[in-house]
């Protein structure tokens, strides 16, 4: 039809249908993370990725496939389906255990009435066999400076596989082979240019978002991811209760530290005692969410907690820092912090209010010796 009515050669609008499936899904998918984002729903990118893209693309290979299923020419959209096979299996680098992929398969045999050709097997298994390679060859070189030539010495010639397969079932031409397993190959180095510069856009933007969250000294995040994530808590605690409470703590004597052996041993005490309170979380609880909010002062959410429940990872982390020594100029630093503990109560109307009673704690702390916890 795009010839006889348009004088567009048919594979001038395949390239451009393939596109333009790939590009509903990554903004389909890009809409479907933000609404997760969005709510606080702690779901997984990947696990996003990975699901959405398995039902998407088998949207799509069993939606073209119910308009030639059943014909003599049933082969004509295997292009578009073996590109979708292939987006999933690398760029998205879905993993589908034997036990699903076969499923898959055979349902997808009996859809389009295959189950009785032996090509029909073959071309099944050949599938499988490309897809768990695709996947392999995504995780060993998918950094190196090979993978696109690695790529297409994997998918060129399982393209030509797969076509033979058909050949063998539907007995066209060598012509017709060579020719759709050329264009077959062209939507490969279309597939990996576009997904590549769409991927590149993509880290550019994840990256430039994270410094915008992150502190780029200790790599924790900063003030402004801090003050996001307490109004999401604090508007969920005001309305379902749940408890949510709070340690500030800040490096005594930081100035003198500073002042006697430079800002590059600053950095450092800052930097270690960070890596030294993030190895506590992830020992602990991942939920925990860790700050730096101001030059020496760092605040830990607990969602979910109470003050009596915060006391073993408050204790560990007060423990842990107030051991760490840091090595400057052939001399050892003894670090130590002054800590403010509470929970969120119902006279808090803000989270200003919720703030401000964990900082005079901290600042009780301090007043009183530093180096101990008040809890308040």
């Amino acid at each position: 039809m795009t010839w006889s009515r348009w004088q567009v050669p048919p594979f001038i609008t395949s390239v451009f249908f393939v596109l333009g499936v790939l590009t509903l899904y990554w903004v389909s998918y890009n809409w479907i993370a933000s609404w997760f984002h969005a709510r606080r729903i702690n779901v997984k990118d990947d696990d996003v990725s990975t699901w959405y893209g398995i039902i998407y693309m088998l949207v799509f290979v069993f939606g073209i496939q119910t308009f030639i299923v059943g014909t003599t020419d049933s082969w004509q959209f295997m292009n578009f389906q073996l590109i979708a096979m292939i987006f999933c299996a690398y760029f998205l680098n879905i993993r589908v255990r034997y036990y699903f992929f076969f499923p898959i398969l055979f349902i997808y045999m009996i859809f389009n009435g295959s189950m009785g050709y032996w090509q029909s097997w073959g071309h099944a298994f050949t599938m499988m066999a490309f897809f768990w390679i695709l996947n392999v060859i995504r995780v060993r070189y998918r950094s190196s400076r090979v993978a696109p030539l690695v790529y297409l010495l994997v998918a060129v010639p399982f393209g030509g596989l797969l076509w033979l397969w058909m050949k063998l079932k539907f007995n066209f031409s060598w012509v017709t082979l060579g020719q759709e397993w050329a264009y077959l190959i062209i939507f490969e180095i279309l597939l990996y240019t576009y997904v590549s510069m769409i991927t590149h856009d993509s880290e550019i933007r994840m990256r430039l978002a994270r410094f915008a969250s992150h502190d780029a000294l200790t790599k924790t995040e900063n003030f402004a991811a801090y003050t996001d994530t307490m109004d999401h808590f604090f508007e969920d605690s005001t309305k379902t209760g749940a408890p949510l409470s709070m340690m500030m703590f800040d490096i005594d004597h930081f100035k003198h530290i500073n002042d006697t052996y430079g800002h590059s041993v600053g950095d450092e005490v800052l930097r270690k005692v960070a890596e030294t309170v993030q190895t506590v979380i992830a020992a602990n609880d991942s939920k925990v969410r860790f700050y730096r909010t101001g030059g020496e002062e760092f605040n830990l959410l607990f969602p979910g907690y109470d003050v009596t429940r915060t006391n073993a990872i408050v204790d560990q982390i007060f423990m842990a820092v107030n051991h760490l020594e840091i090595h400057a100029g052939g001399q050892v630093i003894q670090v130590s912090i002054s800590v403010g503990v509470s929970a969120i109560t119902g006279n808090d109307q803000s989270p200003m209010d919720f703030y401000n009673r964990v900082d005079q704690n901290l600042y009780h702390s301090k007043r009183n010796g530093r180096m101990q916890v008040t809890i308040a």
